[in-house]
């Protein structure tokens, strides 16, 4: 499967004035979403709890995570998101994606909605 990329847009619960938007790994083996810490700081998110993650290189580490509004391809949900590291690219998870009706098309690699959003 190749890379694929998408512009994205977090929302702050708390400051909705706060907005983050960026270019986005799409990672369909990442469940949340991931953003350098300091820039959800910048736009008001806080945050809620911490977790232990394991990264693609098999090593774990405790993370905090926040909760925004999420935007991407018009579609309009709400997720976790982890305070990364300063550097990391940006991160879309699958459970964002899929809340938004989204999913990746694996013979072009790119975004489509779906049809409908599963509820069973």
């Amino acid at each position: 499967m190749g890379i694929t990329h998408v512009t994205a847009r977090l929302i702050s619960l708390t400051a909705p004035d706060g907005a983050f938007e960026a270019n986005f790994l799409v990672d369909t083996g990442a469940t949340d979403c991931l953003v350098p810490a300091s820039s959800l700081r910048d736009i008001g998110v806080q945050a809620v709890g911490s977790r232990a993650y394991e990264l693609a290189d098999g090593t774990r580490h405790d993370y905090p995570f926040g909760l925004v509004q999420i935007e991407v391809l018009g579609e309009v949900t709400a997720g976790r998101v982890v305070f990364g590291p300063e550097g990391v690219e940006p991160i879309l998870g699958v459970t964002a994606l899929e809340s938004a009706g989204l999913s990746v098309d694996p013979t072009t690699q790119q975004l489509r909605k779906l049809p409908a959003v599963p509820l069973k």
